[in-house]
């Protein structure tokens, strides 16, 4: 078969591009949880409600910044994903989006966000929103997850900025307090992946990526999961330590954290890819709802 009939052939096996195509390289599941922080942080960043501006076009401007991030992200992974089960019906893995139309799509989405942050909020937040684009989308994606199984807990500090944009969104400054949040999600970070590396070994060994339970193993891996765990608990009880929460938060955050803990200690002790991805979902509510707590206890010493 000639090359001009192989065209033919793939562009006829295609299917048609649509605007949930679109959606996907965005990755609206992951954008909405970095949204959720980032609210967190606008309602936690004083002791009123924040004003509409801030509520609206500050998470419209970290939205479409963390969008932007995310359609790179799909670019730069377009063979990885073809390998991986969760992810190799992706728009651009699949082709049905070109590599280049999803890069100006993203430029269209990082554009949109930074005029937004800039016209709308401040330049505080207008800039670090920007870097942490750049970080996740250039330093992590690029560099950092395929050159060190430590690519997520270096890389995590891009994905923990959102409660200090929220924050700065409100403020215009950046405060001690925002930082703990900051810190606990840098902290919830590499327990919650790993727990999904161990999950999908066998895929990330094949893709070529350089997860911690493919280079030193699932026991290695799992120690590692409880340290960070532990970690993780003390970080989130810095928030009352400080008096940025009362009694409420305090019992929430060792209730919520203990639990995580028995995870990671069933996971050590079984190797058991079910606990891992047990442990893996229940880092997705422990963190939504440690966050839920702080904001009850805020409102409720008001």
């Amino acid at each position: 078969m000639t090359e001009p009939a192989k065209a033919l052939t793939l562009q006829a096996g295609r299917q048609p591009v649509s605007w949930r195509d679109f959606l996907e390289l965005t990755k609206p599941r992951v954008v909405a949880l970095m949204i959720l922080t980032a609210v967190i942080g606008m309602l936690l960043a004083e002791p009123g409600l924040p004003s509409w501006r801030a509520l609206l076009f500050g998470n419209l401007g970290i939205a479409l910044l963390a969008g932007a991030a995310a359609v790179v992200n799909h670019v730069v992974d377009q063979k990885v994903d073809t390998v991986m089960a969760r992810t190799r019906k992706r728009p651009v893995a699949t082709g049905r989006l070109a590599p280049l139309d999803a890069l100006l799509f993203a430029l269209t989405l990082a554009l949109a966000g930074m005029v937004v942050l800039v016209w709308q909020v401040n330049l505080l937040t207008a800039w670090l929103t920007l870097a942490s684009l750049v970080g996740y989308a250039g330093v992590y994606t690029l560099f950092l997850k395929r050159a060190t199984p430590q690519n997520i807990v270096i890389g995590g500090l891009a994905g923990a900025m959102p409660p200090l944009l929220g924050w700065t969104a409100v403020t215009g400054q950046v405060d001690g307090h925002a930082l703990l949040l900051v810190l606990i999600i840098f902290a919830w970070t590499p327990p919650h992946f790993w727990a999904l590396a161990i999950h999908r070994k066998e895929e990330y060994a094949k893709a070529g990526i350089p997860m911690l339970p493919v280079t030193h193993g699932n026991r290695y891996t799992e120690l590692h999961i409880l340290l960070y765990t532990l970690m993780l608990l003390a970080a989130s009880l810095l928030p009352f330590v400080t008096g940025m929460s009362g009694t409420l938060y305090l019992v929430g955050a060792l209730v919520l954290g203990l639990r995580f803990l028995h995870y990671a200690i069933r996971l050590l002790r079984g190797d058991d890819r079910r606990v891992a991805l047990a442990t893996f979902k229940y880092s997705i509510t422990y963190l939504m709802a440690l966050f839920v707590v702080l904001l009850v206890d805020h409102f409720a010493r008001f």
